[in-house]
């Protein structure tokens, strides 16, 4: 195995680009997602997998998307309400995507 070394700034062009594969619900760990459930979205980042419940840091209810293209490929949301550590039931998810951008950290 061989590790690169790069900036910040070139991991924030470049991140996008990586391969980035789930076959395993803890394949998530680490990584971060838009979530839709059956009655709200969330974007956080996966800290733990407990049987059908994962863990998020860094989370944030995301009370209006916007134009839901604009918001998974160009991470531009309506309103935010960070909410920093939360947990989501699979159960309600109805799909998710993986978040290319930093998480919203600020209320919008």
């Amino acid at each position: 195995m061989r590790t690169i070394e790069v900036s910040e700034a070139v991991y924030e062009k470049i991140k996008g680009e990586l391969v980035k594969e789930v076959n395993v619900l803890s394949d998530m760990i680490g990584k971060a997602f838009f979530f839709r459930t059956v009655t709200y979205h969330l974007t956080g980042r996966v800290v733990k997998v407990i049987g059908n419940i994962i863990e998020l840091s860094d989370a944030a209810w995301i009370a209006d998307s916007g134009r839901f293209m604009d918001a998974i490929k160009n991470g531009i949301i309506k309103e935010v309400e960070p909410v920093g550590r939360a947990w989501v039931n699979l159960d309600s998810v109805t799909d998710f995507f993986e978040w290319n951008h930093p998480l919203p950290t600020e209320q919008i």
